[in-house]
């Protein structure tokens, strides 16, 4: 694998860049380079799309004379190797680096690893993403903070792996370099499996009775909240890399397995041992910044249904000198009163109870 900054000197994107696919990766990426002042070339097979692209101002309509420094390809699944072959192939591309964004790294390198321009390819992927779609859905500011995989492979130009880290750069990602191998293991363990494990809970409230529906709370809409994406496109990133997701499916079988015979025995012991490991698992996630995970607690406060109450709750918790990390908002079925949950520092949760309560909110750990 080509080691980053390897080349002669440091790589400028000076532009064109331009975007093959205009929804809501690609016409998010052509808006930041906008954003930066690079010349954006848009391409898309449906017209509609482009024009609505090019409209919001995310760039111009690629001409076949026009000559891009760079190519990104933010295409479906099921299209990204035929498309970054061709690409790399056309006419008026052919000093271009070419990279993608697509959830799977290893597929589109197998499709273009025999081209004889395959060393002008870097494959790369945004950590970022919406469950809406289309360009519509854009906005330059998507990537800002958060991770952008880069997975050269061995036969990558240095020069053509700087160019991806300063595509990186210009939307604001925060560069992981990855095998695609690496690549493809790390989003089945982090993206891929938990997607399919929040739609198989989703699936079963579809099957209930409405009056147990009515007992649903927060807890069940974070599990579930993924599930909520476009099943056809989820579809096609499940399929290109089914053999990571498979291999971590099986592990989930064995375990849950293990948790009905557990669960059948009423060993609380060994369940609850089930129910630690899904803690430490929590814990490992990485932090805010990408730091090391701090000790958080939540505080819930109940929230009249009116206007102005949440900017009131927000204006008081800075009065109390907390931060706050996180925030969530349930809605109570009976009542026009919502229950928000401040996720603050452990050492600072007690303090924050005290402020809000001396404010009139009325507060519970």
């Amino acid at each position: 694998m080509s080691t980053p900054g390897a080349g002669g000197g440091p790589a400028r994107l000076d532009g064109p860049v331009e975007v093959v696919g205009t929804g809501l990766l690609g016409t998010s990426i052509a808006l930041a380079c906008r954003r930066a002042g690079l010349e954006v070339l848009l391409t898309d097979v449906a017209e509609e799309h482009l024009r609505t692209a090019s409209q919001l101002g995310a760039g111009r309509p690629r001409r076949p004379e026009d000559a891009p420094q760079l190519v990104v390809v933010a295409v479906p699944p099921d299209h990204l190797g035929a498309v970054i072959e061709r690409v790399l192939g056309e006419g008026g591309r052919d000093d271009a680096v070419v990279t993608d964004v697509g959830s799977v790294k290893t597929g589109p390198l197998e499709a273009v690893a025999a081209h004889p321009r395959s060393h002008r390819y870097v494959g790369s992927h945004p950590m970022a993403g919406s469950e809406r779609s289309g360009p519509l859905a854009a906005s330059a500011s998507l990537f800002d903070g958060r991770p952008w995989a880069i997975t050269p492979h061995s036969t990558s130009d240095p020069d053509a792996v700087e160019l991806v880290e300063r595509l990186v750069e210009v939307c604001g990602g925060a560069r992981v370099w990855l095998t695609p191998q690496e690549h493809d293991r790390a989003v089945a363990r982090t993206s891929h499996v938990p997607h399919l494990l929040a739609s198989l809970a989703a699936g079963r409230l579809a099957e209930a009775p409405e009056h147990h529906l009515q007992l649903s709370g927060q807890g069940v809409r974070d599990v579930t909240r993924v599930a909520a994406g476009d099943p056809a496109l989820y579809g096609q990133i499940l399929s290109a890399n089914a053999e990571a997701v498979l291999g971590l499916l099986g592990e989930v079988r064995d375990q849950l397995q293990q948790v009905i015979d557990v669960v059948g025995s009423g060993d609380r012991e060994a369940l609850v041992r089930v129910l630690e490991a899904g803690v430490a698992g929590t814990r490992a996630i990485p932090g805010k910044h990408g730091g090391p995970p701090r000790p958080m607690a939540s505080l819930w406060v109940q929230v009249p249904d009116h206007p102005g109450e949440l900017a009131r709750l927000f204006a008081d918790a800075v009065a109390s000198e907390v931060n706050i990390e996180d925030l969530r908002i349930d809605h109570d079925l009976a009542r026009e009163v919502g229950q928000v949950e401040l996720v603050v520092a452990a050492d600072r949760v007690a303090h924050l109870h005290t402020s809000l309560e001396s404010r009139g909110w009325v507060t519970h750990g």
